[in-house]
């Protein structure tokens, strides 16, 4: 069984850190994976977004038309990425950037005010890993807790000071997911996990 996963967003909204942190906490969890990043013309500014996919076995192609999932960190890449998810399947948005309702009515949306939560928690730059908090804990694609540890393992050294308030945001967003999750019981467990490696 494979999950994809789109991350996209503006170039410097930290799109493709966010997937590559799922890629490294699928890794701990001893499943197969792949991530593929693409930038538009210009880095930061520019589009941004990075495809990763999530199997128990080994994936026979990284490409990916139609994600399973999808954070779209802005309005541009909800518009896009709406139309291409799967059928049942998620699509996170920032409702702070993305103040329409969703167009479609056969995936789920989940509508965060992502820079708002980031902003309250002291840094805008939290945005990516708050969104991917909801993603995982509203899909149990992985664990919050192989987030937590692959943030603490692969924040850059740069980013260092900021450990304690990406693990609160990873935290927040995970609140927003498991408030959507179907079962809401499980994806407090998540929560749980998430407080034994703080």
């Amino acid at each position: 069984m494979e999950t994809s996963v789109i991350f996209s967003g503006f170039g410097g909204q930290g799109a493709l850190f966010a997937g590559q942190i799922l890629a490294y906490a699928a890794m701990e969890s001893g499943l197969e994976v792949t991530w593929i990043p693409s930038y538009g013309p210009e880095m930061r500014g520019g589009t941004a977004h990075c495809t990763v996919i999530v199997g128990d076995e080994p994936i026979g192609s990284p490409l990916v038309q139609s994600p399973d999932y999808v954070v779209a960190m802005n309005l541009p890449s909800a518009t896009v990425y709406e139309a291409k998810v799967k059928a049942g399947g998620l699509i996170v948005w920032d409702s702070t950037l993305v103040t329409r309702a969703p167009v479609r009515n056969d995936i789920r949306c989940i509508a965060m005010p992502a820079n708002e939560l980031a902003t309250r928690l002291g840094d805008v730059r939290l945005v990516n890993v708050a969104m991917l908090g909801a993603l995982c804990a509203a899909t149990r694609i992985v664990s919050i807790e192989h987030v937590a540890r692959a943030i603490t393992s692969h924040l850059p050294e740069r980013y260092q000071h900021l450990l304690s308030a990406n693990l609160a945001a990873l935290g927040e967003g995970a609140q927003w997911g498991a408030g959507s999750a179907a079962n809401e019981a499980d994806a407090g467990e998540e929560l749980d996990d998430l407080q034994a490696v703080r």
